[in-house]
């Protein structure tokens, strides 16, 4: 019975159904050539475990942001608080994949958009905290330092 199928399915493949005797003696079209196989994309190396120390890092990152928000807002731009350079900095010492550049830099853009929408000018709440960013910043870094070496 299942070769009777089989055989019934390999006939209906090559003769032509209600097409009529014409259809069946026209030509086959050739087959195109295969399309060139285009190669596969590479999928990027799967990313390392973050380090013990990224948490802390992202953190400043986001400091650092909010600090570059803030401190022209509030007072003349100090020559040493260029907290883009110093964040450019971070990026290229500490951005050793492209997911850790991402992650820092989105810390850094959280941090300075988190005081646009309170702060649009010099307010005593803007200075106080611009002092206790600076605080804390500075706090991190002197962390991350001691705990994990500069």
């Amino acid at each position: 019975m299942r070769r009777l199928l089989i055989l019934a399915a390999a006939v209906s493949l090559t003769v032509p159904s209600q097409l009529g005797p014409a259809a069946a003696q026209q030509p086959r079209p050739r087959a195109s050539a295969p399309a060139p196989a285009t190669p596969a994309p590479v999928a990027p190396a799967p990313e390392p475990p973050p380090a013990a120390y990224e948490p802390d890092l992202l953190r400043l990152a986001e400091v650092m942001g909010a600090l570059a928000y803030l401190t022209p807002l509030c007072k003349p731009l100090p020559r040493d608080a260029d907290w883009l350079a110093r964040m450019q900095q971070l990026l290229d010492s500490e951005g050793t994949t492209t997911g850790r550049r991402e992650r820092l830099a989105g810390a850094y853009n959280r941090g300075y958009l988190a005081y646009q929408p309170m702060h649009r000018t010099c307010t005593d709440r803007s200075r106080t905290a611009l002092d206790d960013l600076n605080t804390q910043g500075g706090r991190l870094a002197r962390e991350l330092a001691t705990k994990y070496g500069a």
